[in-house]
């Protein structure tokens, strides 16, 4: 007998693990290589944890659970009364294990909550962003979507896929926009994808200027509030609802997973709009559904966010006073109106060393931010106060960052 003959292929080229580990070397090299700590959280310590990869406790400033509604005792106690009720997992995808109570509920309050005819939930936020924004433009036919430079991976990677010609506009650039709009035949199908609160610069968009051209040239409105969802509105529907222009916007986007404490994510639109993502959508169609217990942990989370501003104002005092206190200490940080507070680096590798000498030698947990979630030479510390940082913590953190920025010689010069 013969023996196989190895693919020609092989022959050519065999050294597949020499090729993986030069990858993570040149990520290593420039500063960008990731490394994941093992934290675990006290049920009701937050923002307090325990690091098993530092073997000590420490203070997280760099949760996205904005207002610390993951330790919230309501959503804890609708999570384990799902579980005693419906158990762990939904059994499969919606169109055939069929929806739970808990899922129906929950998009019938995200639906309330936006002023929306409908809502619809996905695994999270990202396959929320990634399944709309590729089928809802295949779906128009000849449509052009007009994307925001600084939007989110998720949303850029669905206009990818859709297919749909792109016309890019310059960050929160009105002006640019309209020309874009004006350069295109008016008879074609259009979308505008933006973000409401943009993560990384913590700056937020013009909406209504937007949903202004949007009218005028007859364009779907796609807004993604996913950081801004809990945080903003009376009812914590976003900045759309605190600038009261919520019932503008075609499309609205969010997560469960930030500011609602838990996890998933959703878009909020008409009956016709989300019936049609719903039977279109690979995203979906083709995704287990969100268990039970995270499903009603969502809804009892929105549902007490949408009746108290407790959470919201003093994580918004809390913000101001770190502000505050990071200007008199001379560190830099882009000024903005919102929650998130980012601490300029400009260097890859004393940012990652700059977050390794906070969490080794002073407990303090806040992780770098280099490229590709921001461009090169503008690597940051990402610091999210929350409504349980105390004043203490505050000056702690401070002092900290004087110390560790003296020690790696990171200049207070960054302006924005």
């Amino acid at each position: 007998m013969h023996a196989l003959r190895k693919p020609e292929f092989l022959s050519v080229y065999t050294d597949y693990e020499s090729c993986f580990d030069q990858a993570v070397k040149q990520l290593k090299s420039e500063g960008r290589y990731r490394v994941f700590n093992e934290i675990e959280r006290h049920c009701g310590g937050f923002p307090v944890a325990w690091s098993h990869s530092a073997k000590r406790e420490i203070v997280i400033w760099c949760s996205n659970d904005y207002l610390g509604m993951g330790q919230h005792p309501k959503v804890l106690s609708a999570m384990r009364d799902a579980v005693e009720n419906m158990g762990a997992g939904a059994g499969g995808t919606r169109n055939i294990s069929g929806n739970h109570s808990a899922i129906s509920n929950l998009e019938t309050t995200l639906a309330q909550l936006h002023g929306k005819q409908a809502a619809l939930v996905f695994t999270s936020g990202y396959v929320a962003n990634e399944a709309s924004l590729s089928v809802l433009p295949s779906l128009l036919g000849d449509c052009v979507v007009f994307s925001d430079a600084d939007n989110h991976a998720s949303m850029i990677h669905g206009i990818r896929h859709s297919k749909a010609e792109r016309k890019i506009f310059r960050h929160n650039d009105v002006a640019h926009l309209r020309e874009l709009l004006e350069q295109t035949d008016p008879t074609r199908p259009k979308i505008i994808a933006f973000e409401s609160v943009y993560s990384m610069d913590g700056d937020i968009s013009p909406i209504a200027e937007i949903c202004d051209l949007a009218e005028e040239f007859g364009a779907l409105t796609y807004l993604d509030e996913v950081h801004a969802v809990g945080m903003y509105g009376e009812h914590g529907a976003g900045v759309a609802e605190r600038d009261g222009v919520m019932s503008r916007v075609d499309i609205i986007q969010g997560t469960l997973g930030k500011a609602f404490g838990v996890m998933g994510g959703y878009i909020a639109a008409s009956a016709a709009l989300v019936d049609a993502v719903r039977g279109y959508a690979p995203g979906f169609i083709f995704t287990t559904s969100l268990p039970p217990a995270l499903a009603a942990g969502a809804n009892a989370s929105i549902a007490h966010l949408m009746h108290s501003q407790v959470e919201r104002n003093q994580q918004q005092f809390v913000a101001a006073c770190l502000k505050k206190k990071l200007a008199a200490a001379n560190i830099d940080f882009i000024k903005t109106a919102t929650h998130i507070v980012p601490i300029m680096v400009g260097d890859p590798v004393r940012c990652k060393a700059a977050s390794d000498m906070l969490m080794d030698e002073f407990g303090i947990y806040v992780q770098p931010i280099n490229f590709p979630t921001v461009p090169r030479g503008t690597e940051r510390l990402r610091i999210t106060p929350t409504p349980l940082h105390t004043e203490e913590m505050l000056d702690y953190l401070v002092k900290s960052l004087e110390i560790v920025f003296t020690k790696l010689a990171i200049a207070n010069n960054y302006s924005k």
